[in-house]
């Protein structure tokens, strides 16, 4: 008996997809450096193995391995002429890898996804085709369009690959903003847009983790006759004792499943870092599950409600350094905004100025995301008297671009930084973009202290002498804590006044970082962010490099119910640390979730008053 019709399958049940082939290559030893979709003519039996195993672990739509198998990608590597033979090789291999019961999907992927937006739409419709009739020959079940970061490039393909065939087309598009297309469409318009073009399916994959995948889903309109898809990334990418990887794990993806289908997902696989245990798990979860009718959101969860203007009030300010070996110092990360539009964000400033913070943070293009430049915003702040302290990243300026930075902040009087590295750019919203690295933080640190002797970087005489008071980062959650206190010790050496952690969420935690660094000869501020909810939790601990949540934590937030109760057992969590904290740290750094600086400001004010009634017990005693 023949198996049902794909799109038949998918109306009345779930489906598992694969996950990752061209990571999971790498991770086999497959060089990064060498065009993987290759493999299908030189070494099919290793793209064979990998199918084999997904089907193994319980996947029914396996993907061919041509995400990349275009005319444009493989001139990189002198393949041009082979893009119908490669494709066609692609589906016998994945056909004849798996059983009779599995569907055999054509995949095509984004062809400017890693690069600036701009493509000759001919060019592009040719290569589409192309591709396409290649896998459509060869016998797939279906097409599966993925990782497009642009609605417009993907309606093109769709334009291009509809008229050619009656099998199902699912488009699959990738964020770099949660919620909103590259080319600024929010999801629910892009789904919509991509329903009129005659797609039978639609969905999410890459770049985001499961949590990610979640929320952007919860807060979407989809088109109720489309079949729903998601495919995340095992979390996001990050780096450990100098190796990338991916940090969410397959008990994590059984976690996360079950939330998926109940949004109406019918077809759950993975994408970048994830494994076939990853897919097990999924499977696992499906195997006892039928599917959700989705219900949508009352309206676009991502249309940007209008803010109005607020001008902040003039004060000034000393350095955290002159203030915390007097008195508690509170400094506050509120990143500059991703649009044009400042109003909320001095709203923010200014209240937390009111409620005590003695300097606000301004990250430089954090998470390699694009954000107004800080060095205007900087300027600005300073003009209504809240004291800036101003993150300076290595990687997105060159030596030459460093310097000239370095000198417009003295001009304006920014003179307390926070040297860092930076996440890599293919990381962020521009992943085409070049990281730059010229020197480390540590060499940049040394770099900036010679500008506080009057001498440039190529040491020539500035004529005048800097006076930048230079911050550095410590994240104490890692594998070997004594090579980490090293490096700062480096960093310190180098000329580093004063440390900031990453967020820590363990009192124990909090008190072994004190231990280590109470000998250091400059000032610790520690770092405290206040989770929202259950799921923020999940996705800092599981996706996010650099953070770690424990169980108990984890344990509280999950026992909230809805958005206020997470909200309000975050602040909580946040208050406790905050009681350990000020016992052993007289600088506080608090990060501002999401924007959200009035939890940034409750928490400064339960600090201040914390302070003023230790005063008035230590006067009446």
């Amino acid at each position: 008996m023949s198996k049902p019709e794909l799109l038949h399958r998918l109306q009345d049940s779930l489906l598992v997809g694969d996950g990752a082939i061209s990571t999971y290559l790498y991770q086999q030893g497959v060089s990064v450096g060498h065009c993987s979709e290759e493999l299908v003519l030189s070494n099919p039996s290793l793209v064979s193995d990998v199918h084999q195993a997904y089907y193994e672990a319980g996947a029914r739509v396996i993907e061919t391995h041509t995400y990349g198998a275009n005319r444009e990608r493989l001139t990189r590597y002198g393949l041009e002429t082979r893009v119908t033979r490669l494709n066609r090789e692609a589906v016998r291999i994945a056909r004849e890898s798996v059983g009779s019961d599995a569907y055999v999907v054509g995949a095509i992927g984004s062809i400017c996804a890693g690069r600036v937006p701009v493509y000759d739409k001919e060019e592009y419709r040719g290569m589409y085709e192309e591709q396409a009739i290649a896998l459509l020959h060869a016998g797939v079940d279906g097409i599966l369009l993925e990782t497009f970061l642009d609605l417009k490039e993907i309606l093109l393909a769709v334009e291009v690959i509809r008229p050619l065939t009656p099998l199902p087309i699912f488009a699959q598009l990738s964020m770099i903003e949660l919620g909103r297309t590259r080319d600024a469409f929010t999801l629910s318009e892009a789904f919509a847009q991509l329903a009129e073009k005659g797609v039978n399916g639609v969905g999410i994959n890459c770049r985001l983790g499961p949590v990610e995948v979640l929320r952007t889903l919860e807060k979407t309109i989809v088109p109720g006759d489309l079949i729903i898809t998601a495919y995340p990334n095992a979390g996001r990418l990050g780096m450990s004792n100098g190796e990338l990887h991916y940090k969410s794990t397959p008990d994590y993806f059984e976690e996360t499943a079950e939330l998926l289908v109940r949004q109406g997902v019918r077809l759950l696989g993975g994408c970048c870092g994830t494994t076939p245990e990853h897919i097990a798990r999924i499977a696992m979860v499906l195997r006892d599950m039928t599917p959700v009718e989705r219900e949508n959101p009352s309206s676009d969860g991502w249309k940007i409600p209008p803010v109005e203007t607020i001008v902040v009030q003039k004060r000034k300010k000393p350095t955290v350094v002159e203030q915390v070996r007097k008195k508690r110092t509170i400094i506050c990360e509120l990143d500059p905004p991703r649009d044009l539009d400042i109003s909320r964000y001095l709203e923010g400033a200014r209240r937390l100025q009111q409620a005590g913070v003695d300097a606000i943070t301004l990250a430089d293009n954090s998470l390699a995301t694009a954000r107004m430049s800080n060095l205007a915003l900087g300027a600005i702040l300073k003009k209504y008297g809240i004291e800036p302290l101003a993150h300076v990243a290595c990687r997105d300026r060159n030596l030459l671009g460093q310097q000239s930075h370095l000198m417009g902040l003295h001009a304006l009087g920014i003179d307390q930084i926070l040297v860092i590295t930076g996440d890599p750019s293919r990381m962020g919203d521009l992943p085409g973009a070049s990281s730059i690295y010229d020197v480390t933080s540590i060499e940049l640190t040394r770099m900036v202290k010679q500008f506080n002797e009057g001498i440039s970087f190529s040491g020539r005489e500035l004529k005048q002498k800097a006076g930048f008071v230079v911050g550095t980062a410590f994240n104490p959650h890692v594998r070997k804590l004594d090579a980490a206190l090293k490096r700062l010790e480096k960093k310190i050496e180098a000329g580093a006044d004063f440390v900031m952690t990453q967020p820590v969420y363990d009192p124990d935690g909090m008190l072994e970082v004190h231990e280590v660094t109470k000998s250091l000869p400059v000032p610790v501020f520690i770092g405290i962010m206040p989770l929202t909810g259950y799921r923020n939790a999940l996705f800092l601990h599981h996706e996010v490099p650099g953070i770690k949540i424990p169980d108990q934590v984890l344990k509280r937030m999950e026992k909230t119910t809805d958005r206020l109760s997470g909200q309000r057992e975050g602040m909580q969590v946040a208050k406790e640390l905050l009681k350990v904290a000020m016992e052993k740290f007289a600088g506080i750094y608090l990060i501002t979730p999401f924007s959200n600086w009035h939890m940034t400001e409750e928490l400064t004010r339960f600090v201040r008053e914390h302070d003023r009634q230790l005063l008035e017990h230590y006067h009446h005693a």
